[in-house]
């Protein structure tokens, strides 16, 4: 098939842990075998333009989907709900994605042992991403909702630059960051695993999106069985910081993307709702490829 032949996707990035299955796909040619010519719309550098004081609609994979400059990007699940209720544009969560990753409370401070030490304590994350959401479910029975404070610090980078500088007592962060903090002699205080929607433009008809997560899935069984092979695109995150054989294998796995049924739809809903995080307006049928 040539160039011409494929069809062009285009997505969004979110962070290296969350989009390796996409970047294994596109360096192991499965697109490519699949019909299809898919890459990112933005590199990685460029979403170091978001920060703690960026709106969120306004972050860059966010803002590319909502004006046409991606197809689809991967976020947290809560806020594929979210981002599609305030969008602009048209879409629908196609899958739940294949990242299986933690979020992990890490500290330097002796003081803070467990989610019970955290009362008050205000926990740095990114505003309304999955650190956000994370953070408080992972707190909130322990110390009460009122006493969870929640701190917008930006990206993953950014919050463990403020740790390690002491700005600020606890972070919630995923890979590299968790191997990374645990390297340089942080620990843990909570960790909570999660998955996180495929988000997806319409003009995508359904032999499409199944080729497209047909080749992902096959980018999940090349990672899973060599995991380190691609480790490196993920600990490039750290900067140099971290090697690639020193990423933890138990706080990251990879799964073949599934269904996001109206059971699970309900219950996080349900759970945004009560927080005043969506005004509930939404039912799974009109958010969810059916």
């Amino acid at each position: 098939m040539s160039a011409q032949e494929l069809t062009k996707v285009r997505i969004a990035p979110n962070n290296p842990v969350f989009d390796l299955p996409v970047i294994v796909g596109i360096e192991e040619g499965l697109f490519v075998g699949a019909g299809l010519d898919v890459a990112f719309s933005a590199t990685y550098a460029d979403r170091e333009r978001d920060n703690a004081q960026t709106p969120f609609m306004s972050r860059v994979k966010e803002q590319l989907f909502d004006c046409g400059g991606a197809d689809s990007y991967n976020v947290c699940e809560w806020a594929s709900i979210d981002r599609l209720e305030r969008g602009n544009r048209a879409g629908k969560l196609a899958a739940l994605r294949a990242a299986v990753a933690a979020q992990a409370i890490v500290s330097f401070d002796e003081a803070l042992q467990t989610p019970r030490d955290m009362v008050d304590v205000p926990v740095m994350v990114q505003e309304l991403t999955g650190s956000h959401y994370t953070t408080i479910q992972m707190l909130e029975s322990a110390c009460g909702a009122e006493h969870v404070k929640i701190e917008n610090g930006g990206l993953p980078q950014a919050r463990y630059a403020a740790l390690k500088a002491g700005k600020t007592r606890a972070i919630a962060v995923m890979e590299p960051f968790i191997s990374l903090a645990l390297k340089e002699g942080a620990h843990i205080i909570a960790a909570s695993f999660y998955r996180g929607g495929e988000v997806i433009a319409p003009d995508l008809t359904p032999e499409q999106r199944k080729a497209y997560y047909d080749a992902e899935n096959k980018a999940v069984d090349l990672i899973n069985a060599n995991f380190y092979k691609y480790a490196h695109h993920v600990t490039a995150h750290a900067r140099g910081a971290l090697e690639p054989n020193e990423l933890l294998k138990a706080f990251v796995h990879y799964k073949h993307v599934d269904y996001y049924s109206e059971e699970l739809f309900t219950r996080a809903y349900d759970w945004m709702k009560a927080r005043g995080m969506s005004d509930g307006h939404s039912e799974h049928v009109a958010l969810v490829v059916g």
